[in-house]
């Protein structure tokens, strides 16, 4: 454990997330990283991106990965890719962050939800089915907190009905779905490189993956412009491209992140141990068909007492997070969709998310473990 964690646990202060010892091990590799940047002069969609690209899809398995801004813009991106647009209906969750549905609306579409399966957060497959209409043309199923959505209904619906599919797979990088890596199932799979995600980089960041030559080279037009060849732009795009310097720091995290989903993987182990006992909250569920990465380990706390319990555990310098305080679908935005979804409503009244990080200590997580207890007395 880093001297400053025991400071801060002696001090009563323990973060959401820790990334300094993530960033002091790779420090000598990083900086030269950042340095190579800097003395090549090229910024801009350099041999950094393109390596970097290169690297990923072998990483997932698919025949195309393109850098973009961020995965805001990879998602609004990826549904123009695939040709949704005005008049258009996608059918999502509500239980996400608001970017997934803005990026529908972005594209002019209206975004239809669907309930979630209290056990896993993610939509749930079997109310896919009633809510499509002669105007549906695409299902954004989300993979929250690193837990994959049960891709196989999804995929056979949109076989069906021929819809399209694209993974927001934000939370989720390098987690799997019977053997197969998230955001490579669908026609397009979107990523965030936020710093705080399981890869992140040191700002904002995306990236689209797709076996799809069509959409493929549709994403890298609409990343740069519209163009295929600079200056001779064919349609409206965007000023979307990941950064040369994010891409370079990437390169160097991408070889460590199966080690580091696989230690969020032990120490969500340890937090269900010691937290199996305790009453009144429900620890996060893994479908077994799957690989959960924990993005985030996220609790259940039930008979109302969330909020309370927050406050506490914030009292004691435990800091937690609420994902997501208000399902999207009741956010003013949206208020004129005039839809009932209890099980997301409810879990928004519950879930509460523990510090989490691969090099957390379990001296730490349990300090972390009686604090809830003592929150829940």
């Amino acid at each position: 454990m880093p001297d400053s964690l025991k400071q801060d646990i002696k001090a009563g202060k323990i973060p959401l997330l820790d990334l300094t010892p993530e960033i002091e091990a790779l420090w000598d590799e990083l900086l030269k990283a950042i340095q190579g940047v800097l003395k090549s002069g090229q910024f801009i969609l350099g041999p950094n991106v393109k390596a970097f690209e290169e690297e990923v899809a072998q990483y997932l398995g698919v025949k195309h990965a393109i850098g973009v801004n961020s995965g805001t813009d990879a998602l609004v991106i990826a549904l123009r890719a695939l040709g949704i647009g005005p008049g258009d209906e996608v059918i999502t969750t509500p239980f996400t962050f608001f970017a997934t549905a803005e990026a529908i609306s972005h594209v002019g579409a209206t975004p239809v939800f669907v309930d979630i399966d209290p056990q896993t957060f993610n939509i749930n497959p079997e109310l896919i089915e009633p809510a499509i209409t002669p105007r549906t043309k695409a299902i954004l199923p989300v993979h929250l907190y690193g837990q994959a959505a049960d891709m196989d209904p999804i995929m056979e619906l949109a076989e069906k009905y021929n819809l399209k599919v694209i993974e927001d797979t934000a939370q989720a990088f390098g987690g799997e779905y019977k053997g197969r890596k998230l955001g490579t199932i669908g026609d397009a799979g979107c990523f965030s490189f936020f710093p705080s995600k399981n890869l992140g980089a040191f700002g904002d960041g995306g990236l689209i993956a797709t076996n799809n030559d069509e959409i493929a080279e549709m994403a890298r037009m609409l990343r740069v412009h519209g163009a295929r060849q600079k200056y001779y732009n064919e349609i409206i795009g965007y000023n979307s491209r990941l950064d040369e310097i994010q891409a370079a720091i990437l390169r160097v995290k991408l070889p460590h992140i199966d080690e580091w989903n696989e230690a969020r993987r032990q120490a969500a182990k340890r937090y269900n141990e010691l937290l199996k006992d305790v009453p009144g909250i429900r620890t996060p569920y893994e479908v077994p068909y799957a690989k959960h990465v924990y993005h985030q380990y996220t609790i259940r706390v039930m008979n109302g007492k969330r909020d309370n319990v927050k406050q506490f555990l914030a009292d004691e310098g435990i800091g937690t997070m609420i994902y997501y305080p208000v399902p999207v679908h009741k956010l003013p935005v949206y208020a004129n969709s005039n839809c009932h979804l209890p099980e997301a409503e409810r879990a928004a009244g519950e879930v509460l998310s523990m510090p989490i990080w691969p090099e957390i200590a379990e001296e730490t997580q349990i300090h972390i473990a009686r604090g809830l207890e003592e929150a829940l007395a």
